[in-house]
């Protein structure tokens, strides 16, 4: 087993999280480094593992804070059937393993060289019985099986190794099979037909068919490699005697300054201290509107600044910045399974050995009872194309058990639902879409009904005051306005921020009161006493509702209530005991294209509900605005309230998916089928969903959702084509419908097409 030469230099740490590269050998498909990607990710501590397979590599990171385990990923790497060791520096050279990455150019070339002229004397030139062409085609076919066969067979020794089987075991008993079976025959003096052509073409064209995938495979996960190759490797850093220094990323530190000139790709997240600029952030979060920075302003690693010389106060380094999180995100999503493959995985762990016991048995019937196996072969064959078995009862048996082996593609079914999901999720991430996995996405694509919270998800999450009801004379009423201001800026609640920033509020130097107490009450309102309070009660600030709940008086107030309910603004109250002080009407507009969303979900056959803690007329008024029917609409439904709401429409039968932004909105995400947190969403709801949107536009709610369909759609085709494929191939091997050089072109590009089928996400329009 390999062993890692100084681990500790083997490893990149940043912010207490260490990255181990890999050299894994012996992979020679996509389901290879699948299976790779799952033994490593079996290893404690391992926080993330990226294969690939066109270099031969493996990325590992670490959970923060854990010593790294290299020997036992080295460990597990061999029992599941390869080889690995630690390289140093970045892993990206290729030096001395040069020839590795290109294993399958050399193939092809030493296969073409060798299966055309075979096939050229064979097929063209009619040269099978003459004795110098058939010692020649010996020679070329051996080298072809040497040379060109030799991963297969190293991959098929490797998993035998494991007590194992994959792909290469069927392409090396098959092709085997064939060889030797000539190669018996040639030596012996029989003038059998010969089948070396056969065996190098196996060889051949199934290579070619790698070649292919692994072209494929590269452009499927394009968006991952973007999004890698994004942040800068150096930044200039702003010194403390001002001047500025060039120092790679990994050296920053939090508060440090960084110089943001023109151009330059920001090399990790900070805060705006000094200039101005636009910033393209279309990579990261799939807008392709500049945004404008100012002062104050936050940026993150890997956007470009464009126009502007600005001063970058440094928030977050290494596995903490956003474009980090992004591609921890695009990662898991890609190595996470689906539910939906674990019947492809059963049938694949006993594949192989159905399959050899297949071909056995047809090698066994056509060897030892031909006229039986001619007879079903004449009967399938007027329904089907003319063919010939071969010819003799021994040359039948080895061919056709050959044919069996080389047909049967395990590789398909493995890679089935990986490809669909790895380029589902590339798809999405290049949108702005974060997927967490499989599952996520299996459960979008069977969506029946969305419910969306209102303020800061339907809502742009901005409020702004309207309208203030007095109680009392002018100079009364703005000492009213100016207490309620003063208890809501205290709050992060979007409405209080509203008031506190109002027209009619004071600033923050000139507080009219000084507090004895303050309590937010979470989804009714706040509770304050003052030093020194005139009326020696205590002050409640919040919804008009809690207001009613502790007894005080709204009548004096009802109208104003009403009409800018109406008008779908919503209410709270300034009171002191039972009585009203102050009434304010603050409103949230719609975001941009809601109502067209909330049209496209429906038109979709989806259910589209609205949650919200305001009351019922407000609430009304928004979802008409929106679209939304009144049915619908659930009023006055406190934070903790939402998780029992969206149980409730559970079991009505709807699968729901539910859209939030915040803390409060983190149970109800999880309780949903499908959580789907906004661009604003705060960690704790970012942790809850299923799908993140970095995209400010609603309009990645049916995006997201059409896209996931899409995909689950796709993991179907795939599955269906596998099975298909196998189905129809092997009984049609066994019944001698198809020769070995058919067999091993139909098998070399299965993959191919279960691949291929899953690029077309990377164009997916909705």
């Amino acid at each position: 087993m390999a062993v890692a030469e100084p681990v500790e230099r083997t490893q990149h740490r940043v912010e207490n999280t260490a990255l181990t590269q890999l050299r894994v050998t012996g992979m020679t498909c996509g389901n290879c480094a699948r299976h790779v990607t799952e033994a490593i990710q079996n290893v404690p501590g391992v926080r993330t593992a990226t294969v690939d397979l066109d270099q031969q590599q493996a990325r590992v990171r670490w959970v923060p804070g854990t010593e790294p385990r290299v020997p036992e990923v080295l460990h597990a790497i061999e029992d599941a059937g390869f080889s690995a060791r630690a390289v140093e520096g970045c892993g990206c050279g290729h030096e001395e393993d040069e020839h590795e990455s290109h294993g399958w150019h050399l193939n092809l070339w030493v296969g073409a060289l060798g299966t055309v002229p075979l096939m050229l004397g064979e097929w063209v030139f009619g040269l099978g019985s003459v004795a110098w062409y058939r010692w020649a085609s010996f020679g070329i076919a051996a080298i072809v099986q040497v040379i060109g066969g030799g991963p297969f067979y190293r991959g098929a020794w490797r998993q035998a190794k494991s007590g194992n089987s994959n792909m290469d075991t069927l392409v090396a008993l098959g092709s085997t099979t064939a060889f030797i079976y000539s190669a018996w025959t040639l030596f012996s003096g029989s003038t059998a037909h010969l089948y070396f052509m056969e065996a190098a073409a196996i060889i051949t064209l199934v290579s070619v068919g790698h070649w292919i995938e692994s072209r494929v495979a590269v452009r499927a996960s394009t968006a991952l490699r973007q999004l890698l190759q994004l942040a800068p490797e150096r930044a200039r850093r702003r010194n403390i005697d001002d001047s500025e220094s060039d120092v790679p990323v990994a050296e920053l530190k939090r508060d440090e300054v960084v110089v943001l000139r023109p151009g330059d790709r920001v090399p990790t997240d900070g805060q705006i201290t000094e200039g101005d600029s636009a910033v393209d952030e279309a990579m990261l979060t799939g807008e392709s509107v500049p945004v404008d920075k100012k002062p104050g302003a936050e940026v993150y690693a890997g956007t470009v600044n464009l126009t502007g010389h600005m001063l970058m106060r440094v928030t977050a380094t290494g596995e903490e910045t956003a474009l980090a999180h992004v591609i921890a995100a695009v990662q898991r999503a890609q190595s996470s399974r689906a539910n939906i493959q674990r019947l492809g995985d059963r049938v694949s762990s006993v594949f192989v050995p159905i399959v050899v016991l297949v071909a056995l048995a047809a090698g066994l019937w056509w060897g030892f009872a031909p006229g039986s196996a001619h007879v079903v072969h004449d009967w399938f064959g007027r329904f089907m194309w003319f063919s010939h078995a071969p010819e003799g009862q021994m040359a039948a048996g080895f061919i056709i058990a050959a044919s069996v082996l080389i047909v049967a593609c395990p590789c398909a079914m493995g890679l089935a639902t990986p490809a669909a999901i790895m380029a589902g999720s590339n798809a999405a991430a290049a949108r702005g879409i974060l997927i967490r996995d499989g599952i996520a996405l299996e459960k979008a694509g069977r969506v029946t009904a969305v419910l969306f919270d209102k303020t800061g998800t339907l809502t742009s999450g901005r409020p702004k005051l309207m309208e203030v009801w007095q109680a009392r004379s002018a100079n009364e009423a703005t000492s009213a306005v100016q207490l309620a201001a003063a208890i809501a800026r205290r709050s992060s609640h979007p409405i209080s921020q509203a008031i506190a920033t109002g027209n009619c509020a004071v600033d923050g130097d000139s507080e009219v009161a000084e507090f004895l107490s303050w309590r937010e009450i979470s989804g009714s309102g706040i509770e304050a006493a003052l030093s020194g309070n005139p009326h020696g009660q205590t002050l409640r600030f919040g919804s008009v509702n809690w207001l009613k709940q502790n007894s005080v008086e709204l009548q004096g107030a009802q109208e104003f209530i009403n009409t800018q309910a109406a008008a779908g603004s919503t209410v709270t109250g300034l009171a002191v005991g039972s009585k009203l002080l102050a009434a304010f009407a603050v409103r949230d507009t719609l975001k941009p294209g809601a109502r067209e969303v909330v049209d496209q979900l429906r038109s979709e056959g989806l259910d589209v509900h609205l949650i919200t803690g305001d009351n019922a007329i407000t609430a009304a008024a928004i979802a008409k605005e929106a679209g939304i029917r009144q049915e619908n609409v659930f009023a006055e439904i406190r934070p903790e309230q939402k998780a029992e709401m969206v149980r409730q429409l559970q079991q009505r039968g709807k699968r729901i998916a539910f859209i939030g932004d915040g803390i409060n909105d983190a149970p109800a995400l999880e309780q949903a089928d499908l959580g789907i947190a906004v661009s604003r969403a705060s960690d704790i709801a970012r942790e809850a969903a299923d799908i993140i949107l970095l995209k400010s536009e609603i309009q990645a709610v049916p995006e997201s959702l059409g896209l996931a369909r899409a995909t689950l759609r796709t993991i179907k085709q795939n599955l269906f084509w596998a099975f298909f494929y196998n189905i129809i191939g092997i009984p049609l091997a066994a019944l001698g419908f198809m020769s070995p050089v058919i067999c091993a072109a139909a098998m070399g590009f299965s993959d191919i097409i279960v691949i291929g089928n899953a690029l077309r996400l990377r164009k997916w329009k909705r």
